[in-house]
């Protein structure tokens, strides 16, 4: 089995900043991409930003120039870097991978639990 990880989040001020953290553990053989995502209370999931096994990055233009993603491959990892951050930030995040657990396996998406990002005063 695979297991995503988050940790990083909290509550922070407006203009504050915050990393976010997912480690990928378990039966992994290859990570492709690798992203975050946001829901926020009574809206739907929206995508935040993604990053290639290569290090390509693209963002939503909602955090263009005030988040950044990055990636650790030897730890299986991925950072969401947030700067800047709104109140209309405020959602629980999910981190999302691209696995490929063993070579008899498909790749498959595999999401984590989530972590509660709060901009408030």
């Amino acid at each position: 089995q695979v297991q995503l990880v988050e940790s990083g989040g909290g509550l922070v001020q407006p203009g504050g900043s915050l990393r976010l953290s997912c480690a990928a553990s378990g039966s992994i053989l290859k990570i492709n991409g690798m992203g975050w995502y946001r829901q926020a209370p009574g809206k739907q999931r929206e995508w935040v930003a993604s990053i290639t096994s290569g290090g390509s990055t693209i963002y939503a233009d909602s955090v263009k120039g005030r988040f950044t993603i990055s990636r650790d491959n030897a730890k299986n990892t991925v950072y969401l870097q947030m700067i800047s951050l709104k109140p209309e930030d405020t959602a629980v995040y999910y981190c999302n991978a691209v696995i490929m657990m063993s070579v008899t396996t498909s790749w498959r998406e595999h999401w984590g639990q989530g972590t509660q990002v709060t901009v408030s005063s």
